[in-house]
């Protein structure tokens, strides 16, 4: 079995935004591109045009809806993906070393030349962040573009996390969470960011930010925009408004 290195000071993760996140999928379908052509091997699709169409992603967003004990009901968008834990069950339960976690930074990665796809690091993780790759063999995870964020080819600004880069409402943040005076570190402070489950014991190093309370009694923005433009319609409008109306409440005779 693999043994975990000793705790880094360095511990490189994500900040999650759940106030801000859309469910738009961006992080999605950059994570699938940049790691598809990039690290390691590709992330395979089954039947991608038919009737059953599945895949392999390291991300995924999943969207609930929550109503709280007081106030309006919420859509809260729930960005998944591997939480790089100090206490990596999936990392200790491997049989080949295959799963391994980083000294250097805390980053938990695969040597996909030593996976043999037994998938036990898929039943250790508590979080569902494991996937096994059926045309490749192998599990596959997030690496937080750990080829992308130490890579000196590429502009300063592009050295961070495809899913990172890509949110249109920037409701992903990395950086380095071991250090108490990091931009996300503050960010955690200052929002009260929580662990995933933390009575897993797991150590999660990615945080999320709850999302805030809706005021009953805000305006709604978009209000105005829905006020009709014209009061009398006229022309082909009018008359199809009046010939339908004009029908029978139960539908054709």
């Amino acid at each position: 079995m693999t043994q975990l290195p000793p705790p880094s000071s360095v511990k490189l993760g994500l900040v999650i935004d759940l106030d801000t996140c859309v469910g738009c999928h961006a992080c999605v379908v950059a994570c699938k591109g940049w790691n598809t052509e990039n690290y390691g091997a590709p992330l395979s699709d089954t039947n991608p045009y038919g009737a059953d169409p599945s895949g392999t992603f390291l991300n995924r967003v999943h969207s609930y809806e929550v109503i709280p004990d007081e106030g309006p009901a919420q859509q809260v968008h729930f960005p998944k993906s591997c939480l790089h834990c100090e206490d990596a069950p999936c990392v200790t339960v491997c049989p080949t070393g295959a799963s391994y976690k980083r000294a250097e930074d805390g980053i938990v990665l695969v040597n996909e030349s030593a996976c043999i796809g037994c998938q036990l690091c898929a039943w250790a993780c508590p979080y569902g962040a494991r996937e096994a790759d059926p045309a490749e063999g192998v599990m596959k995870k997030c690496t937080l573009c750990v080829d992308r964020i130490y890579n000196e080819n590429l502009p300063e600004i592009d050295r961070t996390p495809a899913c990172v880069r890509t949110c249109p409402s920037k409701a992903r943040h990395f950086g380095d969470l071991g250090d108490p005076d990091s931009a996300v570190s503050q960010l955690v402070a200052e929002r009260g960011g929580f662990d995933l489950m933390p009575e897993q014991g797991c150590k999660p190093v990615n945080k999320y930010l709850p999302p805030r309370a809706r005021d009953t009694d805000e305006v709604d923005v978009l209000a105005p925009l829905l006020e009709p433009v014209a009061q009398d319609g006229k022309g082909l409008v009018a008359w199809l408004d009046k010939a339908l109306s004009a029908l029978p409440k139960g539908g054709r005779a």
